[in-house]
Formats: structure tokens, C-alpha cells, sequence
């Protein structure tokens, strides 16, 4: 379909959709198949910042509506109802998580993540973690599973707080320093790096 034949679609008429469906808890989008109809002029920025035309959008309660819609689809990310869908630009990940909780600490404890929209993910088998690495600088980049193919980038004062929980255990026949959360191990360097031996 061209941009000719796409439907005029708005961030108001995506709200409103997104408003008359909500419903308790998340809206099910990856059971809605609505028709494409185009890109809005939205994005959001690495550090969690959602812009509509170049402008912040200052209304918390208004993110947290567009973020329960959302839904990523491939490497694309698309707002979606139940009769309209259409594409955004996401810098990095939708969400930041923005700090965590430790519960039963030690061997069985579990890191509960809390997003910069209100979403919280308990870190395991359901909700892993994963570190990339800046190829040129090394530095890490920590993520975490929230729900459905969306993650959050995890902030860099909670990654301060994560390796200071950090252990080192065998991974994939090599020691590697990593978290420990939900019964899984997540490895985050390998620990003869860590060490610079």
C-alpha cells in the first residue's frame, strides 16, 4: 500500500482507539490485526523520551496509554488497536528500567524491574536479561525482557547496583561474572576481562 492509499491517521485517533479499547491490564495487540496505516511522526528516545512532531510528550498518563498499544512486530515497532496500526521509531529499546528490587536475596533471589511507564518484570526464565557490548568502546548495554518482544534498556545507576550483586559461575564452559535472578544465570562479561588477567 502507498503512503497515497494509507488512511490519515493522528496521534488523537490513535489515543482515542487505544482509550475505548483498555480494558484491565494490557490490551491483547498481538491478537489485534488491524489495517497498516502508515507512520506517525513519533518516537522514542533511547533514554525513554516519547516525542509526537519533535515535541516531548509531557503527559505521563498519555505515554502510558500509547505503551500499553505497542507492539514490535520483526525489528519494527507499531501502535496498535483494533482497527488501526501504525508504525513509530524507537531509538534503542521502548522502555527504561529506572530501578529494581531484590527479593530473597542470595542463590534464590529474584530482581523485579521497574519501567520509566509502569511496567515491572521480575527477572528469570520468563523475563531474561541480556548485555550487548559497544564493539569500539566495550561499554555494556543491559536489557531486560518486559513483555512480548519488548524490552527495557536498564539504567546506568541500576547497572551499578546490578554488578555489585554480580557473581562468578561457569558459562558455556568458561567463567563469567553475570546476575543471578529467578533461578537463571545471566552472564555479563567474561570474568578473565573483568579482572584483566
Amino acid at each position: 500500500m502507498s503512503s497515497n492509499d494509507s488512511p490519515k491517521v493522528s496521534a488523537d485517533s490513535i489515543l482515542r482507539s487505544a482509550r475505548a479499547a483498555k480494558g484491565r491490564g494490557l490490551p491483547p495487540v498481538h491478537s489485534w490485526n488491524p489495517p497498516f496505516c502508515g507512520d506517525l511522526d513519533m518516537r522514542i528516545a533511547r533514554d525513554g523520551t516519547w516525542f509526537y512532531q519533535g515535541t516531548p510528550i509531557g503527559r505521563p498518563e498519555m505515554v502510558r496509554l500509547f505503551s500499553t498499544i505497542l507492539r514490535r512486530d520483526g525489528d519494527a515497532y507499531f501502535l496498535v488497536t483494533p482497527v488501526e496500526k501504525v508504525g513509530l521509531t524507537v531509538e534503542d529499546a521502548p522502555f527504561v528500567a529506572v530501578d529494581f528490587e531484590v527479593s530473597h536475596q542470595g542463590p534464590d533471589q529474584v530482581l523485579t524491574f521497574v519501567t520509566n511507564v509502569g511496567d515491572s518484570a521480575g527477572a528469570g526464565s520468563d523475563h531474561p536479561l541480556r548485555v550487548t557490548r559497544d564493539p569500539d568502546t566495550g561499554e555494556p548495554a543491559p536489557y531486560v525482557l518486559v513483555r512480548d518482544r519488548l524490552e527495557a534498556l536498564i539504567d546506568r545507576k541500576s547497572f551499578y547496583r546490578l554488578v555489585e550483586l554480580g557473581t562468578t559461575e561457569a558459562h558455556e564452559g568458561a567463567d563469567w561474572f553475570g546476575i543471578r535472578s529467578g533461578g537463571q544465570f545471566f552472564p555479563i562479561i567474561p570474568a578473565n576481562e573483568l579482572t584483566g588477567s
